[in-house]
C-alpha cells in the first residue's frame, strides 16, 4: 500500500470512529443510558413494540412493566417475581396449604415460603421441620403451641398481624379458632425446605415397633391398634378450650419459657414513618427467640416509594400482602430488572442487590420483608450520598453540591419524607 493511500485509509477510519462516537453520543441520553437505545420509548417503528403473537390478556395485564420495560432496565435478572396464586393448593379436610420453594423459583436460595389455611378447629398436625419456621398471620385466630430443648410448653393464640417463631427442631402445633380459622404465611430458613416434608408425630408412631411404643411410653401395646396409619398431615378437630383450660392442662413442672416464641409485627410502633408510608421491623433485638429470621412489615402510601436501598446481610423475601406495586432491582453488569406485583405474589431480592418498591395503586400497598439473619439492616442510597463529602458526590453525578445538600438526611425508608 503506497503511504498516501494508506493516509487516506487512516483518515477514513478517524473520521468513521468520530462519527461512531457522536452517533454513539446523540442515543445516550437522560433515562436511557444505553446503545443502542432500548424501550419502546426509542422504538421509532410503531410496528416494533407490538406483538402479533398468541397472548393471554388477563395475565399480561398483570405484568405492565415486562410487556413494556423502561428504557433503563438492561441485561438479565433471575426472575424476581413469583406467586402463591399459581401454586397449586394440596387441600384436605381441615384446610390446606400451597408452597413455593427453590424447586420453583430459582433465586430464592435462603428462604421457602408456605400459604396455609385451617377451618375452624382445623389441625395442622403435631411436628417439626429440619429448619426454623417463621409465620404471619394474614387472617383469623390461630392457637400455637410449641415445646422448648427444656421441656417448657408455651401455647399462645395469635391474629391477623401477629407473627411466630419456633427454632429448627422444636416440637410444634396449629390449629384454626372459631368462628372462621385463620390464614397465614410461614417462611422457613432454608429455600430447599418443604412443607409437604415435614417429621410428623403420626408417620413415627405408625413406624415404630408395638413392643417399643409400649416400652417408651410404660402402657400395654395394645393401647396403639387403633393409630392412623397414614399421617394426618392437616385434618378437621374439635375447636380447642379457652387458652387458660389449654395451658393449665399442659403446662408441667418445668413451667413456660422465659421468652414468648409470638409477637405483635402489626401493633409494634413504627421504626421508621413518613408521609409516605412505615416501617415495622421484628428481630432477634425485639422478638428474642427469632435467631434465624429478620422481617419487616412496610406499608407505602399511593404516590409513596420504598426509597432506593440495599440489604448487606441476607436475601430479602417478599410476601405482597395488599396493594399493586412495581419493584426495579439492580445488579452488576450493570443487569436492571423492572417487574409489578399484586397480592399474593412473592418477590425475592439477592443480597446487596440495589432496588425500590414504588406503589402504582391507588390504595395503601403493604408488604413483608423476611431474611435468613438475626438482625435487621439497610443501607439507604441516599443517606449514604449526604455522609459523603458533597464536592466527591458531585463530581460523580454532575450534580450541584447545593441539590445533593436537599437529599433526605436520615434514611428515610419511605418517600416522601
Amino acid at each position: 500500500m503506497n503511504p498516501l493511500s494508506r493516509r487516506s485509509l487512516l483518515g477514513a477510519t478517524a473520521a468513521g470512529s468520530i462519527a461512531a462516537a457522536a452517533a454513539k453520543s446523540q442515543a445516550q441520553s437522560f433515562g436511557n443510558p444505553d446503545v443502542p437505545p432500548q424501550g419502546a420509548i426509542n422504538a421509532t417503528n410503531p410496528q416494533s413494540a407490538i406483538d402479533p403473537g398468541p397472548q393471554n390478556p388477563v395475565l399480561a395485564s398483570q405484568f405492565p412493566s415486562a410487556q413494556s420495560p423502561p428504557a433503563t432496565d438492561v441485561g438479565a435478572i433471575q426472575m424476581p417475581w413469583s406467586s402463591f396464586n399459581n401454586a397449586a393448593r394440596r387441600i384436605q379436610n381441615g384446610g390446606w396449604a400451597r408452597q413455593v420453594t427453590q424447586a420453583d423459583f430459582a433465586v430464592s436460595e435462603e428462604i421457602s415460603g408456605v400459604n396455609m389455611r385451617l377451618t375452624s378447629g382445623g389441625i395442622r398436625e403435631m411436628h417439626w421441620h429440619l429448619a426454623a419456621e417463621w409465620g404471619y398471620m394474614t387472617y383469623g385466630n390461630c392457637r400455637v403451641t410449641v415445646l422448648d430443648e427444656m421441656g417448657r410448653i408455651f401455647i399462645s393464640d395469635v391474629k391477623e398481624g401477629d407473627i411466630w417463631y419456633f427454632p429448627s427442631g422444636l416440637p410444634h402445633s396449629l390449629q384454626g379458632l372459631a368462628p372462621g380459622g385463620c390464614e397465614f404465611i410461614l417462611c422457613f430458613d432454608d429455600g430447599k425446605a418443604s412443607e409437604f416434608n415435614t417429621l410428623l408425630l403420626t408417620d413415627w408412631i405408625a413406624h415404630t415397633p408395638p413392643d417399643i411404643l409400649a416400652l417408651n411410653f410404660g402402657v400395654p401395646a395394645e393401647a396403639f391398634s387403633k393409630i392412623p396409619l397414614h399421617n394426618l398431615w392437616i385434618f378437621q378437630g374439635q375447636v380447642p378450650p379457652s387458652l387458660e383450660a389449654d395451658r393449665a392442662a399442659a403446662t408441667g413442672a418445668a413451667g413456660a419459657p422465659p421468652y414468648p416464641f409470638t409477637f405483635s409485627l402489626s401493633g409494634l410502633k413504627p421504626f421508621k414513618q413518613t408521609k409516605g408510608g412505615e416501617v415495622r421491623i421484628a428481630d432477634s433485638t425485639n422478638f428474642t427467640v427469632s435467631k434465624t429470621i429478620a422481617a419487616a412489615q412496610v406499608t407505602v402510601h399511593p404516590g409513596g416509594m420504598r426509597e432506593l436501598h440495599w440489604h448487606p446481610n441476607a436475601d430479602e423475601w417478599q410476601y405482597w400482602i395488599k396493594g399493586k406495586g412495581r419493584m426495579g432491582v439492580f445488579n452488576t453488569g450493570p443487569n436492571v430488572m423492572t417487574m409489578d406485583f399484586n397480592p399474593g405474589d412473592i418477590g425475592y431480592v439477592k443480597r446487596s442487590h440495589g432496588h425500590y418498591i414504588l406503589n402504582t395503586g391507588d390504595t395503601d400497598l403493604q408488604f413483608l420483608e423476611v431474611f435468613r439473619a438475626s438482625s435487621f439492616q439497610n443501607v439507604s442510597l441516599s443517606d449514604w450520598l449526604v455522609h459523603t463529602p458533597p464536592e466527591l458526590v458531585a463530581q460523580h453525578l454532575n450534580v450541584d453540591p447545593a441539590t445533593i445538600a436537599k437529599f433526605p438526611k436520615n434514611a428515610p425508608a419511605v418517600m416522601p419524607e
